[in-house]
């Protein structure tokens, strides 16, 4: 008997290596954009009940690559996967039902299977699922309930859980206002790269709340997120420089910053982000604008990598 066991162990240890390089060599193949082959290997793993072939023919689906793009086939397929406990399925199938895609549209049923997702503890999703609640989008609106899954997703690390739970604290939405708790989750979503975060966490430092004023940290975490593209931290960049705080005064680089601001943000802010270009232009020769004007150009060219 014990050997029969061992030899039955081995047929199955065998099944499933081979079935995990069948579904590598799949998505191998779509990775290489061989969508065509993708989706026969992908199918014949499907029909015989894997998950994640599952879940992949149902992408394959929905952006139509390798097959007609056909929403109904891909909720089939993300059902299939998603009923087998695969959590990115379960988020796809209820995207599809939120937005009425391949299956009529309805709000519980979506928020059914995005729940049974983040349950899961992917951070995407959870995140997901908190901006869903945050704006009462395709769920009742509920911002504890967003606080509550962002702050699944923040403490697994993913940055814009942290910032958005960051922005809670700050507004005290659907939890205590805390500006010492935003700071921190400002921090950590900044050390990761989050320009809003850096942006923010920039600001608190300038204006010294809930952190100790500090220039210099204001200037760092400011360029940082303007470096990225984050308007608001271009627009207060050029204010630094236009005041000389947390750098050398320099108006040049106070006119390119609200200049690159201006056309950022549009409206209101980016009329405001004109009007202070024109004071710092106020201060400036003819050459010191036409120089100015040519930083500006060299550093939306390079998306922000050349400023200096």
């Amino acid at each position: 008997m014990r050997r029969f066991l061992f030899a039955v162990f081995l047929v199955v240890a065998c099944a499933t290596v081979a079935a995990a390089d069948a579904i590598e060599d799949a998505e191998s193949t779509y990775n290489r954009g061989d969508y065509t082959k993708a989706a026969r290997l992908l199918r014949s793993l499907a029909d015989q009940g894997n998950a994640r072939a599952q879940f992949n023919l149902g992408v394959m689906y929905e952006r139509g690559q390798g097959v007609l793009q056909f929403d109904t086939e891909a909720v089939q397929w993300y059902r299939k996967a998603a009923e087998q406990g695969h959590a990115s399925a379960q988020f796809n199938l209820g995207m599809l039902y939120f937005n009425g895609q391949g299956v009529p549209q309805n709000a519980q049923e979506a928020e059914k299977w995005f729940r049974l997702a983040a349950k899961q503890g992917d951070a995407s999703v959870q995140f997901n699922l908190g901006v869903m609640y945050a704006k009462g989008q395709g769920v009742p609106q509920d911002v504890r309930e967003a606080v509550y899954w962002y702050r699944k997703a923040a403490e697994q690390g993913y940055s814009s859980a942290q910032f958005n739970l960051g922005l809670m604290y700050g507004k005290g939405q659907g939890i205590p206002p805390d500006a010492q708790e935003a700071a921190k989750w400002y921090r950590l979503a900044a050390d990761q790269g989050h320009a809003h975060a850096q942006s923010n966490l920039g600001v608190m430092y300038y204006a010294g709340h809930a952190v100790p004023q500090n220039d210099r940290e204001a200037f760092k975490w400011i360029r940082r997120a303007a470096e990225q593209g984050q308007a608001n931290a271009q627009g207060n960049l050029g204010l630094m420089y236009a005041k000389g705080r947390g750098v050398p005064q320099d108006v040049a680089r106070a006119y390119m910053w609200y200049s690159v601001a201006s056309e950022a943000l549009g409206g209101v802010d980016g009329r405001e982000a004109e009007k202070n270009r024109d004071l710092a232009a106020s201060q400036m020769t003819a050459a010191q604008i036409v120089k100015a004007q040519e930083m500006t150009r060299r550093c939306q060219q390079s998306k922000f990598k050349v400023c200096d």
